[in-house]
């Protein structure tokens, strides 16, 4: 099952992963630069997004920048901070109009290009350090980012849920930083922040379209200027089960957020990661899903019921909104679905029907230039080499056995609720 041809290019100081397809008028070039996940780092590195995008040394505000972009035919230049697994990223999107389909326009991608290197490495500075006017200005950006995932209460409790059980791993450093070392964080020290990045970052570079005959390895070549760097080393520790605990927070809230944290023990590298995908589709992935359809549907419990893996760090969180007073309930239905997937109580026509979703599911992504890059790219973070191709294909030969073996390795470790002032919940 064909979805893409990626050829991989070994470059000096980064890879070049040409995607060519006739699906799209547009071309997308993606720069990921990739770093373990550091909290003495990560807000500085979160910062650098907001700052880059107020102007170069050619182009000195955001308007110019802007300006210049849409003299190339409208081209969109996006950059953004994340987190997968133990790494942190920096993700450079360009998405530009193929010159294939513009009538006497040859040269848009090397102005799309030169662009998107002139916003990395000639950034509006003097004396080696950004404006300390427009840091300050794009810190309380950030920190608005901050406020927004603390006010969207669903976002919040799984951010809370994370602190509390991955205490003591990587990924529980957040991925947008942090508000109390915003303060220290001045122009000199972004500006070394940015130079340790192209310097040290692992680096990889994405190119979908229909780009044959575009010379692309050249003209990357040409913007791309970077010395060899070292391979990086991101450490995953090994996690045992542990007792499980309980941890409610209250707030000024009328519906509490349930969530719930498992260890998987199961990441993308592994062999029975399509089981576990498949596992969740059944549990919890869709609107057929026994969550779904027994907590929400069935006993009314929950205003929304569903679950998600997190695929490099074997996790998989439930999610749930419910009235305060009905913690103890929805806690006890929850649980009595995963009991009920380590007995194997579902069927092979669920069981066929969950994996027809997931791999349409992975199809309609394929659409997407961007879905068929973070696709992809999974491979680099989890160090190994499973195409989304290879993927559906271990997809469709997942057994029912296959799903309740995957089911039992399943690790309660964390329950948290965010509920009311005075409301329901035992937690600690």
């Amino acid at each position: 099952m064909k979805l893409a041809n990626e050829k991989v290019i070994e470059k000096n100081g980064y890879k070049l992963h040409l995607i060519h397809t006739k699906k799209f008028k547009t071309v997308h070039v993606n720069l990921k630069f990739k770093a373990p996940l550091d909290r003495s780092t990560v807000t500085k590195r979160a910062l650098l997004p907001y700052v880059l995008q107020q102007g170069t040394n050619n182009y000195s505000s955001a308007r110019d920048l802007r300006l210049a972009l849409d003299s190339l035919y409208g081209a969109v230049l996006q950059i953004d901070a994340s987190k997968k697994g133990n790494s942190h990223l920096l993700n450079f999107r360009l998405e530009l109009a193929n010159s294939k389909f513009i009538e006497g326009n040859q040269q848009l991608l090397q102005a799309g290009l030169a662009l998107l290197a002139e916003v990395i490495y000639n950034p509006k500075v003097e004396n080696n350090q950004f404006s300390d006017k427009v840091v300050n200005r794009e810190k309380q950006t950030l920190l608005d980012k901050m406020d927004a995932i603390k006010d969207e209460k669903m976002s919040y409790a799984n951010l809370r849920l994370i602190d509390e059980m991955c205490k003591d791993e990587a990924f529980s450093i957040h991925a947008h930083g942090y508000e109390e070392d915003l303060d220290e964080i001045d122009g000199k020290l972004l500006f070394e922040t940015l130079q340790s990045l192209l310097k040290d970052d692992q680096l990889d570079v994405y190119v979908v379209g229909d780009i044959e005959g575009l010379d692309i390895e050249k003209k990357i070549g040409e913007y791309l200027k970077r010395e060899k760097t070292s391979p990086l080393e991101i450490e995953f520790a090994e996690v045992k089960p542990r007792k499980m605990q309980e941890i409610k927070e209250e707030q000024k809230i009328q519906q509490a957020k349930l969530h719930l944290g498992f260890r998987t023990f199961v990441s993308f590298g592994d062999t029975n990661y399509a089981a576990l995908q498949v596992f969740n589709g059944l549990f919890g992935g869709f609107p057929s899903s026994k969550l779904f359809l027994n907590v929400r549907e069935k006993h009314s419990l929950a205003y929304y019921a569903a679950s998600r893996i997190e695929s490099h760090v074997g996790l998989l969180f439930v999610f749930s909104g419910i009235a305060p007073e009905q913690y103890d309930r929805a806690k006890t239905i929850i649980l009595e679905q995963v009991e009920d997937m380590k007995k194997g109580e579902f069927t092979e026509k669920e069981l066929d029907q969950t994996k027809e979703m997931i791999i349409n599911q992975i199809k309609e992504t394929m659409d997407n230039p961007q879905g068929i890059i973070e696709l992809h790219y999974q491979q680099v973070i989890a160090d190994t080499e499973k195409s989304p191709s290879a993927l559906l294909e271990d997809i469709n030969s997942v057994s029912y056995d296959d799903i309740v073996s995957v089911a039992n390795q399943l690790h309660l470790d964390t329950i948290y609720v965010l509920t009311s002032e005075g409301g329901s919940g035992n937690g600690a």
